[in-house]
Parts: C-alpha cells; sequence; structure tokens
C-alpha cells in the first residue's frame, strides 16, 4: 500500500469475539493485521510554532493537524522586536495550558530586513534550544509565492518582490507548482526590466517591493497585486512538509539569508562636524 513518508498511527481491526489473538503485544497479530490488509495507517501531524519577521508584518501562528490555533500579526512596521517576544509569550501561555507539546518552530530565512530577520531568527533559535524541538527554516519568497499560486494558471509566473530600498528588490521567479525559474536576486528595477520573460508568458508580481515598480514595469503581460505579505499562517502547510521530511537547519550554525550585508547609515541630521 504505497503511503507518504511521515509518522502514522498503527491501527488494527480486531473482531469483538476474538480480541486475545489479536492482542496488539502479539508478533502474530502484526504479522496477520498486514498480510489481511486488517489495519489502517494514521497520520500523526505535528504542532508547530512558525514566525514571520522580514518584512514590516510581524506575525506568529501556532497550528496543530495543519489547523491554525493562534494567529497574531500586526501591520504597523519597525516595532518586530516588542511584538515578537509578546505574540510568543501569549502562544507559550495557550500551550502550557491546554498541555500541548510543540513539535517544531519553524521560522522565514528571508531574504528581506536585516533587522526584522535577525529579531525573528533569534527568537526562534532561542524557542528551539529552550523547548529542544527542531529549527525549520522556510524561504520568504517561497511563502509569499504559496500565497499567490491559485491567481496562476500553467503559463503565469509568479514573482515575490520585497523592498530593498530605493528601486532596488528582492526578486524570485516560480512557476505555478511553485518550481523555482529564477533564484533570489538583488534587482535594480527600471523600464525595460524582465521584459526577456514578460515577452514569453504574463507575470504576476507582488510583495512590498512590487508596489514602487507599478509605473517603471509597464508591459501588458505585468500583473501586480496590492497587499500581499508573508504570514506566519501562510508558512504552516510548508513548514509541515519540512517537518514531515525532517528537513530541519543546525540551530547553532543558522544564519537568515540576507542576500545583502548590512550597511549602517547616519541620518544628516545626525552628523556631527568636527573642527580640527
Amino acid at each position: 500500500m504505497p503511503f507518504r513518508s511521515g509518522r502514522y498511527k498503527f491501527i488494527i481491526f480486531t473482531p469483538l469475539n476474538n480480541q486475545a489473538k489479536f492482542n496488539v503485544q502479539n508478533c502474530t497479530c502484526l504479522h496477520f493485521a498486514i498480510a489481511t490488509n486488517n489495519f489502517a495507517l494514521i497520520p500523526i501531524m505535528s504542532t508547530l510554532i512558525t514566525i514571520e519577521t522580514s518584512t514590516p508584518v510581524c506575525s506568529c501562528a501556532l497550528s496543530r493537524d495543519g489547523e491554525i490555533l493562534i494567529n497574531k500579526e500586526n501591520y504597523e512596521g519597525r516595532s518586530h522586536a516588542s511584538l515578537v517576544g509578546l505574540f510568543v509569550s501569549e502562544i507559550m501561555e495557550y500551550v502550557r495550558k491546554q498541555h500541548i507539546q510543540v513539535d517544531a518552530i519553524a521560522v522565514s530565512r528571508g531574504p528581506g530586513s536585516y533587522t526584522g530577520l535577525r529579531i525573528g531568527v533569534s527568537e526562534a533559535k532561542g524557542l528551539s534550544y529552550g523547548l529542544d524541538i527542531p529549527l525549520i527554516a522556510i524561504s520568504t519568497a517561497h511563502v509569499m509565492a504559496s500565497m499567490m499560486k491559485e491567481k496562476a494558471d500553467e503559463n503565469t509566473l509568479l514573482c515575490p518582490m520585497i523592498d530593498a530600498r530605493r528601486m532596488e528588490v528582492y526578486a524570485t521567479f516560480f512557476d505555478k507548482s511553485l518550481k523555482v525559474i529564477r533564484t533570489t536576486s538583488a534587482d535594480i528595477v527600471e523600464r525595460g526590466s524582465y521584459n526577456d520573460m514578460l515577452d514569453k508568458q504574463q507575470i504576476i508580481f507582488f510583495g512590498n517591493g512590487a508596489e514602487k515598480c507599478r509605473s517603471v514595469i509597464t508591459h501588458p503581460n505585468a500583473l501586480f497585486f496590492d497587499g500581499i505579505y508573508p504570514l506566519a499562517s501562510a508558512m504552516v502547510p510548508l513548514a509541515e512538509t519540512s517537518f514531515t521530511e525532517k528537513s530541519f537547519v543546525d540551530v547553532a550554525y543558522f544564519e537568515p539569508f540576507y542576500l545583502k550585508e548590512f550597511v549602517a547609515t547616519i541620518p544628516r541630521n545626525k552628523v556631527i562636524n568636527v573642527k580640527s
């Protein structure tokens, strides 16, 4: 009988009048159940905490068996350091009260905001280490593409764009099945950008980096959707798959995918002129 790899409960169907013969402790029972197809494999899903802080939206979620139990989101931006700790505290309080065992922590790995990624990854690492459970890292672009795949047809590409300041974006191209067509790169968007691909098919651009590109990318095959941000709740199906496949990262050595090194700048009104 074909089935996906993962964790399963093995349930044996036993006749009411012959419980002893089919005692689960008995190896004969196990062999008989398999030989007669008198059993069922029930998938055991996982309980996950997902954390997303790569863009101005901060979000955390608790899921079990793929169902969202708690979902916390804030769209105000720039408060991730305080918000993510508050969201996680609320989730952990619920976990303790409900006697829930968390199986893994999943975090968005980037690309995205340097500060936001560090905040989210630090929180995820602390939880993973403290609870002694695996850490899962999910591509931010992959999360965004999964949120939009129903908008695409077989001949349409998905391009999540994450703002990288000025006219630069972190852009990745996926097909409808979420296969990567072009890996993530930092692109400076100008007139004519992506025309080689747009001449062949429609492309859906979305994300907080796409908004500023609408007036520059004017090809008739370019479609734009507003208000699409990566969310912890949208990470759940991808994290479930990673958990089933045991695709974990090393808590000690994992670093976010920044794509570009952080460059600190000093605001002009903070510059101090030093006279010699």
